[in-house]
């Protein structure tokens, strides 16, 4: 996005503020779609859990993609948006047998990942159709904490536990219509993907009436100027092709599925911040924003690195900067980082800021969340309001502690 616009959306929403940019979403889910065109059933299903504003989720629908969530809350987020429950896939971890329950009341397609959960909703509601998230055994991702298909992951049912799965499904006749994985985050080898694909393959060979294969997704975006990324063309040729065998073989052609977040929305947020105070120390220079931890956790929680841009001073002298936030914690964005020369008031850029960004804000230290806002056909749309001092007690039951006064005797 243009800089210029960027700080106008600052100076009529206030900062901090996120902004997405539809231009991206659009661009990066045409290019999916792409690189899978010899796959005849592809289906979309974009995580929820990435970036669950409505208007995001309304904007997904009218791309053509599905959704996938992981609470019956971002199923009911799906629905609001006017997405319908067959186009919805439930993949919980951990949830109980109720909420599952709720959720297939509503129409959506169950994924369950739990022998104990598969088999008391098999033997309930074996007309219903379930698809089975398998764990791969397969280390994939950029680091342990989203890696998630590795064998001490919680998530999954192990392939050396699918004699279990089928003893379930012939002793509860429930049907299965889909098998799924996820291997993890941030993913660069193709060769990986592949071979998780096929264990995924032979999952699949002892199931008859499958209607999908859900291989997941973790495809990684660029964070930084000359970043790598997940090469999705090479993965589509090679993928694609190989799906098309395993159709023929399995005897009639399947839906590929994935479960994009991160690829569709990462590289299409900007979040928005203003700097308070620059301050010199003995040996750093800290640009310290109206922001922290509890507007954008990752690079603290996982060490990720956003571009940060002066959009105020695009074209200044660049320096090296600590960029930290108002929070009273250690929270650091970035350390020594090359910036175009900060002066106090300077509205700083994070790049890469749609994933897992704004859906992990909090109301540490009493903080407001901020503003989101829609970039779409040239004109920022606002989406959601930011906080008010109300909207912090709104949840909240004031009790009486006046002390009681006693009447003289």
């Amino acid at each position: 996005m243009n800089p210029s616009a960027l700080i106008e959306i600052a100076k009529t929403h206030g900062s901090p503020v996120y902004v997405y940019n539809t231009d991206k979403i659009s661009e990066q889910y045409n290019r999916l779609t792409s690189a899978f065109a010899q796959v005849p059933q592809l289906r979309i299903n974009y995580a929820v859990k990435a970036l669950s504003n409505v208007s995001i989720l309304k904007y997904m629908h009218s791309l053509g993609a599905g959704l996938d969530t992981v609470s019956i809350q971002e199923v009911q987020l799906g629905l609001q948006a006017g997405v319908p429950a067959d186009k919805i896939i439930f993949t919980p971890n951990g949830v109980s047998l109720q909420e599952i329950e709720e959720v297939a009341a509503l129409g959506a397609q169950i994924n369950i990942d739990n022998l104990s959960v598969l088999e008391q909703f098999g033997s309930k509601h074996p007309n219903v159709p379930v698809c089975i998230r398998i764990n791969p055994h397969v280390m994939a991702g950029g680091n342990a904490n989203i890696s998630v298909g590795h064998i001490d992951s919680k998530f999954g049912i192990s392939i050396h536990q699918l004699p279990h799965i089928l003893r379930i499904v012939d002793n509860t006749g429930m049907r299965i219509n889909g098998i799924h994985m996820h291997t993890g985050s941030d993913i660069l080898d193709i060769d990986v993907f592949l071979h998780a694909a096929e264990i995924l393959f032979d999952t699949a060979r002892a199931f008859n009436d499958l209607e999908f294969l859900d291989f997941g997704s973790g495809f990684k975006v660029p964070y930084h100027p000359n970043d790598i990324e997940t090469n999705i063309e090479e993965l589509g040729e090679k993928l694609g092709e190989r799906f098309q065998a395993f159709c023929n073989e399995y005897g009639k052609p399947l839906t590929l599925a994935f479960e994009p977040g991160k690829f569709l929305v990462s590289q299409a947020g900007y979040f928005l911040t203003q700097v308070n105070v620059v301050k010199q120390t003995t040996s750093t220079v800290f640009a310290q924003v109206n922001s922290g931890f509890n507007h954008l956790i990752r690079p603290m929680l996982y060490g990720s690195q956003h571009h940060i841009e002066n959009i105020s001073n695009p074209q200044g002298r660049e320096r090296f900067y600590s960029v930290v936030g108002y929070i009273c914690e250690t929270d650091t964005f970035a350390n020594n980082r090359r910036i175009a020369e900060i002066s106090e008031g300077d509205v700083l850029c994070f790049h890469n800021a749609g994933a897992y960004c704004f859906t992990m804000a909090s109301n540490y230290n009493a903080r407001y969340r901020p503003a989101e806002v829609l970039w779409h056909q040239g004109e920022a749309k606002l989406i959601r309001n930011a906080e008010t001092f109300e909207d912090l007690l709104r949840n909240q039951v004031e009790l009486d502690f006046t002390p009681a006064i006693s009447e003289a005797i």
